[in-house]
């Protein structure tokens, strides 16, 4: 059987071939205000880049995407263990009244990590203990870990009669789908939204404000339901999110519970279309694992998102506000185009295919 160090000299290439287009331009008003931006992705999925820039095209016509940053922190959880439920609970209730002494613990770990919250289950004998930070510019999967880290000891130390069982516990919840995610909140949480006149709507969408809507409650909200989705009602978030998350140095696998996102839309009473995509659990980064690469760097500083200048965590807001912005581009091209029989086929067919078969 042949070693790592075998493998590594081998067979691992030093990148995987990814094609990488900007889209755009795009207009965001609000909590980022941008003009003429463009927007790399990177995609194997070709016909996400005119989509997006169609998306993105009409929502500047329309004076732009609002975007709003509701929230932010990321998680860790962990488990400890008690002899019953009767010492767990007491414990439980001692530990959560001592949250000034545990930010101490945390503050050793780094610089920028701030406790924000905890919540807790019990189940059994088991303390299930969800830890919330502020982790400035990094997107914070380290640095919840690591505060976690120096957490735990501090516990068992403090409390004799419980036992460590795992660092992470699920209920954080990292890369699976859960409703704790939507519920709590994980990651940056931001709010896009426009208005789009109908004239534009059909000029560039190809379809009516009404059109849309009836699309949105039939596929987006009873869909879903249909299919038993968790707190989630969109077309396809994670394909813009993919393609966002490889061109900006993101952990891809970070889709899962950004996908978990709600679309809403409504016809106005002057006969316009309100369109939104709210997402709570965009995990994003200006720093850390996977900022390294020369072509990150440069996608981050072309985003505005390498901006020495700004507060901690101020490039990193922004970053999430972008990656709002492109996958409610996406919903909203996607959705238009379902409205028209054979629309999607057609440009697949047109922009992928090089021959007949």
């Amino acid at each position: 059987m042949a070693t790592m160090k075998e493998i590594s000299e081998t067979n691992v290439q030093p990148f995987a071939q990814i094609p990488m287009q900007a889209v755009g331009p795009f207009k965001l008003i609000g909590d980022v205000e941008t003009d003429d931006l463009m927007v790399p992705m990177a995609t194997y999925e070709t016909p996400l880049w005119p989509s997006v820039a169609r998306g993105a095209r009409v929502a500047a016509r329309a004076g732009g995407i609002r975007v709003t940053l509701i929230d932010e922190r990321m998680t860790r959880s962990i488990l400890l263990q008690a002899k019953h439920a009767g010492i767990a609970a007491q414990r439980l209730a001692e530990i959560k009244s001592r949250q000034e002494d545990i930010q101490e613990v945390v503050s050793q770990s780094s610089r920028f990590a701030k406790l924000l919250e905890m919540n807790s289950q019990v189940v059994g004998n088991l303390i299930y203990l969800r830890f919330e930070f502020h982790t400035g510019d990094a997107s914070g999967h380290n640095m919840a870990t690591n505060a976690a880290d120096k957490i735990i000891p501090w516990l068992l130390a403090e409390y004799p009669d419980l036992d460590y069982v795992s660092i992470s516990a699920n209920y954080c919840t990292d890369k699976k789908v859960s409703a704790v995610n939507g519920i709590l909140g994980r990651g940056k949480y931001v709010v896009c939204e426009t208005t789009i006149p109908a004239k534009l709507c059909q000029r560039y969408l190809k379809t009516t404000p009404q059109a849309l809507v009836d699309l949105h409650i039939k596929k987006d909200l009873i869909g879903s339901i249909v299919s038993g989705g968790l707190r989630t009602a969109n077309a396809h978030v994670a394909n813009m999110l993919l393609g966002f998350y490889l061109a900006t140095g993101q952990d891809a696998a970070n889709i899962v519970e950004g996908s978990q996102a709600i679309n809403h839309a409504e016809v106005t009473p002057e006969g316009d279309l309100y369109f939104s995509t709210t997402l709570p659990n965009l995990i994003v980064g200006s720093v850390g694992n996977g900022k390294g690469l020369d072509f990150v760097l440069e996608n981050l500083r072309l985003l505005g998102c390498a901006d020495d200048s700004l507060p901690a965590g101020g490039n990193a807001r922004r970053l999430a506000c972008i990656a709002g912005a492109t996958a409610f581009c996406g919903e909203l091209s996607l959705l238009a185009a379902q409205t028209n029989p054979g629309e999607l086929m057609q440009a697949h067919i047109k922009l992928e295919r090089q021959h007949k078969a």
